[in-house]
């Protein structure tokens, strides 16, 4: 059995490389080449543990990761898990790897997705909506994604950007990319090209004047559970057509749920990122269009980059064998 930590897996990453695995993996979805079992969630209090299996015509896994919310008042992070993934003729486990780690290596790559295939190619400049770990991945995917100029940086709470900034350069190995902080969502919004999110937030922390979101590239990473909403009702009008994963998301986050509920947009309108992909031609976003994509993540995702690296680093000859 291979074991592969953090710094393993930094070893054999590739950011663009990472964003074509998340692509296959969509395609992989769109053909119905795997069986996805629910997500299932165990709840104690305020903790939460969830059970994500999947399986592919040759690998399955699970990924399991613990989310507890006092946790980083404890010094300890928020979300924590292990992957598994598994030989699918014997069962038998072939590898075991930081789940936290690979959350943030596949989410992000989900918004390198979604800014790859539905911003204008002549994009400059991104702005990433909640500075914790997921945001700080999607800046990364963006830049991978689009030849970027400027990032730009908003959050709710105070943080400390300088230390920020230097850990998101000393990833991106870019020195000449400007990143800045921008005191509002909305001086955030006016002067990015492409707008990601990626919060906990249970009310739109975009402003909600459609005027400010027309002809932007919209991603939405951060909400997914009911409760949660990063997106103002004001984009419906804008879109005439709303990219998801897979038709659950319907149902799972508020950002989709309510406003098909109240009737913003309709399921006609509704089409899926690998379907998307599945043509090859795609489609090219036009001037002044706004795109948008809400992602609430799958366990295929997890599964097929899981297997990706695990191949990687076997040729490598990276991570710690271990018998069991």
């Amino acid at each position: 059995m291979l074991i592969l930590n953090e710094k393993d897996m930094r070893r054999v990453v590739n950011w663009s490389q990472m964003i074509d695995y998340v692509e296959e993996a969509y395609r992989i979805f769109s053909r119905g080449e795997f069986w996805m079992p629910d997500r299932t969630a165990v709840v104690r209090d305020s903790d939460t543990i969830l059970y994500m299996p999947c399986f592919t015509d040759d690998v399955f896994g699970t990924k399991i990761l613990t989310l507890f919310p006092d946790n980083p008042s404890k010094g300890y992070p928020y979300l924590d898990g292990l992957m598994l993934v598994n030989d699918l003729d014997t069962g038998k486990t072939v590898s075991i790897m930081d789940g936290r780690y690979l959350t943030a290596l596949r989410t992000g790559a989900v918004g390198g997705v979604g800014v790859r295939n539905l911003s204008r190619p002549d994009s400059k400049s991104a702005g990433v909506i909640g500075a914790g770990q997921q945001g700080f991945t999607q800046v990364i995917y963006a830049a991978t994604a689009r030849d970027l100029d400027q990032i730009y940086l908003y959050d709710a709470f105070d943080k400390d950007w300088e230390s920020y900034i230097s850990r998101l350069r000393a990833e991106m190995n870019d020195q000449e990319i400007r990143i800045d902080v921008c005191a509002s969502a909305a001086e955030l919004v006016e002067k990015s090209d492409i707008v990601i999110t990626a919060t906990p937030a249970t009310s739109p922390v975009l402003p909600d004047y459609p005027e400010l979101l027309r002809g932007k590239c919209v991603i939405a990473i951060g909400s997914y559970k009911h409760e949660m909403r990063e997106i103002p009702d004001s984009i419906w009008q804008l879109l005439d057509q709303v990219y998801i994963e897979l038709p659950f998301a319907l149902e799972e986050t508020g950002d989709l749920y309510y406003p098909l509920k109240e009737g913003l947009f309709t399921k006609d309108q509704v089409c899926y990122i690998g379907d998307l992909l599945e043509t090859e031609t795609g489609r090219l976003p036009v001037q002044g269009e706004t795109t948008f994509f809400k992602s609430v993540g799958m366990g295929l995702l997890d599964l097929y980059v899981a297997k990706k690296l695990y191949e990687l680093a076997l040729a490598g000859k990276v991570g710690q064998t271990v018998e069991f």
